[in-house]
């Protein structure tokens, strides 16, 4: 599995077991039940993994886990890692909204210099939105930098429980 060693934005990675899917995720709720270290819940063939609530702070990740079957012998598990739900949408809009004011001040700037208007708040604010999007996504850096232990953690959970 290459996201050991490499993790970029969302890692995504998939393993094929020589199990059947109830059998996998039956270790998932046998596991939930001997450790405190991770919070393992279960919806349908979904797994998620995540820290105690007194572990997590806003960047703290979670392992998403598709455990679908393929068939009576073989699965296939689906993984991604990613942020809290909450913080993650949260970074979506605030990327979105940055987007569109800065779409919204150019067409103002175009519309002021068509009309040959002064045109330097829409064009300042144009400037203000790209440094906002650049904090955001130094700020996603230093978050996804900062959790980048925990995703290991939650990562060698999910292998021990498996047993690779």
């Amino acid at each position: 599995m290459s996201t050991t060693n490499t993790i970029v934005l969302r890692p995504r990675f998939k393993i094929n077991l020589e199990r059947h899917n109830e059998d996998v995720l039956q270790t998932f709720e046998n596991a939930k039940k001997t450790q405190n270290n991770f919070i393992v819940n279960r919806i349908d063939d979904h797994v998620f993994i995540k820290f105690p609530k007194e572990k997590q702070h806003f960047w703290s990740p979670q392992l998403h886990l598709e455990i679908n079957e393929v068939d009576d012998k073989s699965c296939v598990v689906h993984g991604l890692f990613g942020p809290n739900p909450t913080v993650w949408t949260l970074f979506m809009f605030l990327h979105f909204m940055v987007a569109g004011l800065f779409i919204a001040f150019s067409i103002w700037a175009y519309t002021n210099w068509s009309l040959k208007n002064s045109y330097s708040l829409q064009v300042s604010m144009m400037i203000f939105m790209v440094i906002a999007w650049f904090v955001l996504y130094f700020g996603g850096s230093i978050g996804k930098a900062s959790s980048k232990h925990e995703m290991h953690e939650l990562n060698n959970f999910m292998n021990k429980t498996l047993s690779l």
